[in-house]
């Protein structure tokens, strides 16, 4: 029987930045704990780096409002980045002086930033099951039998 999770999520848009710079930043922290992401994005030498940890940490204070409002229990320790998005926002047509009075034509973008956090599985843990140590030697007698 699958146990839902729950998926808390926060957007920022229309920021001036382009969605490919923002994605440089949202891989560091894609799949991490909330608080090694927090700590990933405070030390990002990128101009939207402040912005990403703004926004994660508006997820996590939404994760904790609606867990109080509906009254479920939330360990905010066991949050991870589910999903982390930067997408096309709508574009802004500029023009450049150019040589011999003419004007060259650039594009400045926006992105939409999207970050959804949820709680780990009791599965999906650091700790990971161990086989029994007393099946590996079976295995590696049939590999030394067929040598022969």
């Amino acid at each position: 029987m699958a146990v839902e999770t729950r998926e808390f999520r926060a957007e920022a848009r229309f920021q001036r930045v382009s969605p490919q710079k923002a994605r440089l930043v949202l891989d560091l922290i894609k799949g991490r704990g909330v608080q090694e992401a927090l700590e990933t994005a405070a030390f990002t030498k990128k101009r939207i780096a402040p912005v990403i940890h703004k926004l994660l940490t508006s997820a996590v204070d939404n994760a904790k409002y609606v867990a109080s409002e509906e009254g479920f229990d939330l360990d905010v320790d066991n949050l991870y980045v589910k999903q982390a998005l930067a997408n096309d926002g709508p574009r802004m047509k500029r023009i450049r002086p150019a040589p011999m009075g003419r004007a060259y034509r650039y594009q400045r973008r926006l992105t939409h930033i999207v970050l959804s956090v949820a709680e780990r599985e009791a599965g999906d843990g650091l700790v990971m099951k161990v086989e029994d140590p007393s099946e590996e030697p079976k295995a590696t007698k049939k590999k030394a039998g067929k040598k022969a």
